[in-house]
């Protein structure tokens, strides 16, 4: 049985997870559009408000997900 995409997404965010963790936040799926391939998800705990964020969103989360799936196309935060 093959992985769906969410399945796919949710186990690279398990790999993201522990580094969001050491600064105090988190990370959760909230939906993936198939139509767009963009992945929402909500920030978490520290990470929520943080200036740095979004560069965390980009450059860690985003860039891992599409290395790991190439469906995605982005990442969006709700």
């Amino acid at each position: 049985m093959t992985e769906s995409i969410e399945q796919q997404i949710e186990r690279v965010l398990q790999h993201v997870r522990p580094a969001l963790a050491l600064d105090g936040g988190g990370i959760e799926l909230v939906k993936y559009d198939r139509d767009t391939g963009a992945v929402h998800v909500k920030m978490q705990g520290a990470c929520v408000g943080c200036p740095m964020s979004q560069i965390t969103l980009k450059m860690g989360v985003e860039a891992a997900l599409q290395d790991a799936i190439p469906e995605i196309k982005e990442v969006i935060p709700v």
